[in-house]
């Protein structure tokens, strides 16, 4: 039963990671996209470089910002023990881990917690 407390910890403290990665995230998206649209200012005498940063100015913030918006949603949904923010989290995090060094260690931590037997019990487990 003790292991089961602990593990609630762990699935808390996941959670909390996510949500505020995500947060973190959010906020990089809107600098990166204003900061790519004041660079734009500079080679507008260029047609590919321009045609490049458009690109580039909205695909980049997008997938940070979906990518974030997918951390902040698991993340609510694991405080609520929801089978469906586990599998999210367990995706995210090993994506997580390409981030070398703090996505690595947030990614193996949260893909740790949630393989645990103790883990899968709190989602699996009904009320």
């Amino acid at each position: 039963m003790e292991k089961k407390r602990d593990m609630k910890k762990h699935v808390t403290f996941v959670a909390a990671l996510h949500i505020g990665f995500g947060i973190l995230g959010i906020i990089g998206s809107l600098v990166v996209f204003f900061l790519l649209n004041f660079a734009q200012s500079f080679i507008q005498d260029v047609e590919i470089a321009t045609a490049v940063l458009n690109l580039i100015k909205i695909v980049v913030p997008l997938l940070l910002f979906f990518s974030s918006i997918l951390g902040i949603v698991g993340g609510i949904g694991l405080l609520s023990y929801q089978q469906w923010a586990r599998i999210i989290i367990i995706v995210l995090s090993a994506l997580d881990c390409l981030k070398v060094p703090i996505g690595t260690a947030k990614g193996v931590y949260s893909i740790w917690t949630l393989l645990q037997d103790e883990s899968i019990e709190l989602f699996t487990s009904k009320p």
